[in-house]
């Protein structure tokens, strides 16, 4: 069975940076494109990063692109979402995501999801 465990999650001030860990198991690490959603109450998951399988090309939502960065560590099977500069806006629970090959944009697409983790940032 797959299974996407994320951690790292806490409050902060604004400003200030967190970084988000998910240890993927029981699924081929290289095969799979990987993807950091978040939700706050009453919205649905939005898709803030995502990095491909084989060539790790990345993706950013408007949102955050030039605060987050996604990266992957083969080595360890894990995903790391770097958040920096974090905003009040940016609060909600982190989800990582996983699915074959490439990524999408559409929740419904990704195949394997972990538990969320909440982030809190203060104004």
């Amino acid at each position: 069975d797959v299974q996407l465990q994320a951690s790292g999650g806490g409050f902060v001030q604004a400003g200030g940076s967190l970084r988000l860990s998910c240890a993927a198991s029981g699924l081929p690490f290289d095969d799979y494109a990987f993807g950091w959603f978040r939700q706050v109450p009453g919205k649905g998951r939005e898709r803030v990063a995502c990095i491909n399988s084989s060539d790790r090309q990345t993706y950013y939502s408007d949102s955050v692109r030039g605060r987050f960065t996604i990266s992957t560590d083969d080595a360890k099977n894990t995903v790391y979402l770097q958040m920096n500069s974090l905003k009040p806006e940016d609060a909600a629970v982190y989800y990582c995501a996983a699915e074959r090959w490439l990524c999408n944009n559409n929740p419904a697409a990704w195949d394997s999801w972990g538990k969320g983790t909440q982030v809190t940032v203060s104004s």
